[in-house]
């Protein structure tokens, strides 16, 4: 593997620095995941068969759900897939409404080349393979009047025909952004990707070229990813990893609203299994009270039969195959290594002064130190264990010549930086938000400090 551009390390930095996970580059400071390999890659490679594929991931706050998740994404796109992720909302992406986590998977749709507007990159190759294949046909003639636009019209229909004969729209809305863009029409091609794409307040004239009207609903929104599947074959992808987030925000949602998630979520299993969506890789990460409380996948019973698997045995004999898996939290030896990975990442202006003092010896005390604040709960600790090493170590050392960690660092965690869940593990009141912990044996909740030695 290529070591990181500068620009891949700064971008993974600063995002830690601000105590989020990097969008991308998480292979390079991985850890504790290589068991997972095997069975990921086997997944990936059914999903490339056509098979569609249904993951269930679990783990507590802390154990890295959506590093797992991005570090998947990261997999699949070096596999030749495309992938997205939609986070689990009550009221913006809730389960149940298929058009919406339509949107957002097609908004957030990323691929190997494209970080960002993948849908429209993707369209527009598929619209020039198609051309370059009409223009080579025998005795065409590109000068003929309509020719080409009416041309790659059929041709694409023709490759969209297991969507139109449902979905019809689909195929034709694509033919009519087509037509549009040969005419030079952008106004109208742009509105009816953006139809396609389920945004709302496409104009009326965009519309009218394709003779649609309203908006993508719950029916055409499903049998709409399907073409999006489809397309995505069309231009060399192997398929889509589609990763829905913090599935667990089912559980505050009313009881109405709870049920439809819940059982939108067993159909969307079924048709997976059933063969509705070739190529497509379903992931779903939750917390424990989302797979095992009474407000969760337990409320449906067909639910909770697809999703059971017996987590009371041994931790190290656990299947990475299983439709439910389990993240383990950090112990302090990942965090450090962790640490290290993310020190040598950094992208320092004095490497051999940054090396020199900020040892690993520094790096191990910086972790035993941060976890002494969450009562030795190391799950909880990474976050502001990576913020304080980049901001108060890596950082200052880089910045100032005469800082030196053995002798002008002292830990500090303060309410204000911490999530709710990691207050709550240090034991701080979210109403003393304001107030700095002391280190001590983490138990204490008053200001003070502790100083590496």
């Amino acid at each position: 593997m290529a070591p990181p551009s500068l620009i891949r390390r700064r971008e993974i930095i600063a995002a830690l620095r601000n105590g989020t996970v990097p969008r991308r580059g998480l292979e390079l400071f991985a850890v504790g995941l290589g068991r997972f390999d095997a069975a990921i890659e086997e997944e990936l490679g059914r999903a490339a068969l056509g098979e569609g594929v249904f993951k269930a991931v679990r783990g507590e706050y802390g154990t890295g759900k959506t590093f797992f998740s991005r570090w998947v994404q990261h997999r699949a796109q070096q596999a030749g897939f495309a992938t997205s992720d939609v986070q689990i909302s009550e009221t913006e992406t809730p389960l149940y409404r298929m058009e919406t986590l339509y949107r957002r998977a097609l908004e957030n749709l990323r691929t190997r080349e494209w970080e960002s507007g993948a849908f429209r990159s993707l369209i527009d190759k598929w619209f020039f393979t198609l051309e370059e294949e009409v223009a080579g046909r025998p005795g065409f003639d590109p000068e003929a009047e309509g020719g080409m636009s009416e041309a790659v019209g059929e041709l694409l229909e023709a490759r969209l025909s297991e969507i139109k004969a449902t979905h019809p729209q689909f195929a034709s809305v694509l033919r009519a952004c087509h037509r549009a863009r040969v005419e030079g029409d952008d106004a109208t091609s742009e509105g009816l990707l953006g139809w396609l794409m389920g945004q709302p307040n496409v104009g009326a004239e965009p519309k009218r070229a394709a003779g649609i009207k309203g908006e993508i609903d719950h029916f055409a929104a499903s049998g709409f990813l399907r073409g999006l599947l489809v397309v995505l074959r069309e231009t060399g992808r192997k398929g889509l990893l589609l990763v829905l987030d913090e599935v667990e925000t089912v559980q505050r949602m009313r009881a109405d609203s709870r049920e439809k998630s819940l059982n939108a979520l067993r159909q969307l299993i079924d048709e997976l299994d059933g063969g509705r969506y070739p190529g497509l890789y379903v992931m779903i990460t939750g917390t424990p009270a989302f797979y095992d409380g009474p407000q969760g996948v337990r409320r449906l019973a067909p639910l909770e039969q697809r999703l059971h698997v017996d987590f009371t045995g041994d931790p190290r004999w656990e299947s990475a195959k299983a439709t439910q898996i389990r993240l383990h939290p950090f112990d302090v030896d990942r965090l450090v290594e962790v640490g290290r990975l993310v020190r040598d990442l950094y992208p320092a202006h004095a490497p051999e002064r940054v090396s020199a003092r900020v040892t690993d010896e520094v790096v191990r005390d910086l972790a035993v130190g941060v976890t002494g604040y969450f009562g030795g709960k190391v799950g909880v600790a990474p976050r502001i264990y990576l913020r304080k090493l980049i901001g108060e170590l890596l950082d200052k050392v880089d910045e100032h010549p005469e800082y030196d960690p053995a002798k002008h660092f002292k830990l500090v965690v303060d309410a204000r930086e911490m999530t709710a869940e990691e207050r709550a593990a240090a034991g701080v009141e979210s109403s003393v938000g304001d107030l700095p912990l002391e280190a001590g044996d983490g138990s204490s909740g008053g200001a003070g400090s502790h100083e590496l030695e």
